[in-house]
């Protein structure tokens, strides 16, 4: 019987990682491993694998379906605060604008400005477009008569996966979908 999975290269073929209590390490960038880094983490008994996908590997000796999913068999506590990264920093604001909603050309925006004595922290920098940011300045948005739509805050780790659920990945393998709580209506 034909099915996708028996054609795609084994490179195509990643484990979504989640932690001990069943659910993702992260959403963003989602918590994926190559096949061979989870075969082998099955073979050291570090995690239990969930479901499969129809694609084998086969050594001279055996054969065996690669894992679609696996938990991990120890707990792995988040961190509560993720790191200042500009991807953070445009997931944190949600990929667009804070002064005018745009998703095109995006760069960041210190709100108190450098020269004025801002500095580089999750309170002073919000995602900008470039003609927002170049029409502001150096100057502070009361200044450039501009308005915020959010005020910049210091995201928990679960504000940033609650926003990239929102955004999801490229490639989602069917097994995934009931590990991965995007916002689906479900069926009565």
């Amino acid at each position: 019987m034909y099915h996708p999975d028996l054609i795609r290269h084994p490179d195509g073929c990643p484990a979504l990682v989640l932690n001990a209590d069943y659910t993702p390490l992260s959403y963003y960038p989602l918590s994926v491993w190559p096949w061979q880094t989870a075969i082998k983490a099955v073979f050291l008994d570090r995690v239990d694998i969930v479901d499969y996908y129809e694609r084998e590997v086969r050594s001279p000796s055996a054969r065996l379906k690669l894992p679609s999913v696996i938990a991990l068999k120890q707990y792995v506590k988040p961190s509560q605060f993720p790191a200042f990264t500009r991807f953070n920093l445009f997931l944190r604001d949600k990929f667009s604008c804070q002064y005018c909603g745009s998703q095109r050309d995006l760069t960041f925006d210190h709100v108190i400005p450098r020269a004025q004595g801002g500095r580089t922290t999750w309170e002073n920098v919000a995602t900008a477009c470039a003609p927002c940011n170049l029409r502001k300045g150096g100057r502070t948005p009361k200044q450039a008569n501009m308005a915020l739509n959010i005020a910049p805050i210091r995201p928990t780790s679960w504000h940033l996966q609650e926003h990239g659920r929102r955004f999801p990945p490229n490639y989602l393998h069917e097994t995934w979908r009931d590990w991965l709580y995007w916002d689906v209506e479900l069926e009565a």
